[in-house]
């Protein structure tokens, strides 16, 4: 893995919704498969643009 490559997955985590950070704590496991199902998503999504997902950026 590169540098720029673990900047954009480091600016997605930093920008994540605080209901994901909730929910990757969550006992409930529907709860914390939902979290993450959306975290990789979002990695997914700015790593296939090039950016940390931010506004402006894409």
């Amino acid at each position: 893995m590169d540098d720029e490559m673990k900047a954009i997955i480091l600016g997605v985590i930093e920008r994540a919704p605080q209901w994901i950070r909730h929910d990757l704590a969550a006992k409930d496991a529907a709860s914390r498969a939902r979290a993450e199902e959306t975290l990789a998503a979002m990695i997914a999504d700015a790593l296939g643009n090039g950016n940390a997902g931010s506004p402006g950026n894409g």
